[in-house]
């Protein structure tokens, strides 16, 4: 049972009340919990969950989501634009999927095991960077190895001033370690592979025992999927989660403002190149490959990000010519 609550409980702002024209004011704002093939299910002033009959398709919505409703059928009449979506892109997809919208901090779980992978943990940055989310990486299983810290350094040095904190949410306290990002009103949505304990995070953050949890499958450390849908869920004592299936790949598309923000270091060097359209891969003068070269930038890092970019997102563009 969902308590009435004021709307900004719900993290009603500003932002969505500008949007209300002087026709719609007699109109409901509720909030997107779920979204299911036929039916919307949302949250508003009133007790309980309601559902949304919707106006098209329910595609077109995605968790997180802030509607307008008639009073009496609760029929969806409009969308108000998103302060922030999370828009995952997939391999074979035509378009990209929408994931969850209006969330302020985005938890990235890995765990302390053969599931970190540094490459990985870049896109879903670059997934986070493009939606305008703070992201957090959380490191989960630190007992299964001799040395957490590690890891930590390696996950903190992905992107300039990333917090990333070591958790145990099966045993150890959660909800003190990440108030900074889920108190008050504030949104959060959770990703990352299957096994890694998300669901089980989710389940201490709404002390309820709301999603199911699975273990890791023997030998390889790999994840069972435990989350099949998204739900908006209210934090105890604080704001709301949103839990996501386990992702397993993440294509990075048309996302230059997310790569350029993750790969900082690059991004800062390339006016420099002696070449505005400077690629980074073989001209002359190149800023970028003479930092490579010595060292100031790890090559590995770098042919990480000649990948993303090769992927299909859009090359920054600095001018014609030479200078």
């Amino acid at each position: 049972m969902v308590e009435s609550r004021e709307l900004s409980d719900l993290g009603w702002s500003s932002f969505f009340a500008d949007q209300i024209g002087t026709d719609e004011t007699m109109l409901i704002p509720c909030r997107i919990s779920e979204v299911h093939r036929a039916r919307l299910v949302g949250i508003g002033q009133e007790d309980g969950l309601l559902t949304l009959p919707p106006k098209a398709h329910t595609g077109d919505y995605a968790v997180g989501d802030w509607v307008l409703t008639e009073p009496m059928t609760h029929l969806v009449v409009r969308r108000l634009e998103r302060r922030t979506v999370l828009r995952r892109n997939s391999e074979g997809s035509r378009a990209p999927q929408l994931a969850a919208s209006n969330v302020d901090n985005l938890f990235i779980v890995t765990s302390c095991n053969e599931d970190f992978n540094a490459a990985r943990l870049e896109r879903y940055l670059v997934f986070a960077n493009e939606a305008g989310t703070t992201p957090v990486i959380l490191l989960t299983k630190a007992d299964t190895c001799p040395d957490p810290e590690r890891f930590k350094a390696e996950a903190e040095a992905l992107q300039r001033d990333l917090p990333v904190l070591i958790i145990d949410p099966k045993h150890g306290e959660v909800s003190e370690p990440l108030i900074q990002w889920t108190s008050g009103s504030q949104t959060v949505a959770v990703v990352g592979s299957s096994g890694v304990g998300k669901s089980t995070l989710v389940n201490r953050l709404i002390a309820e025992e709301t999603q199911l949890t699975g273990g890791t499958r023997e030998g390889d450390n790999k994840g069972r999927h435990t989350t099949t849908s998204r739900s908006l869920h209210r934090i105890a004592g604080g704001g709301w989660v949103i839990d996501t299936p386990g992702i397993r790949t993440l294509q990075v598309t048309d996302a230059v403002f997310g790569l350029e923000m993750l790969f900082a270091e690059i991004t800062e060097l390339a006016p420099h190149c002696k070449f505005r359209n400077c690629t980074h891969r073989h001209e002359p003068g190149c800023a970028v490959l003479a930092a490579v070269k010595a060292g100031t930038i790890d090559p590995a890092r770098f042919e990480r990000w000649r990948k993303l970019q090769d992927e299909g997102a859009p090359k920054p563009t600095y001018g014609t010519g030479r200078r």
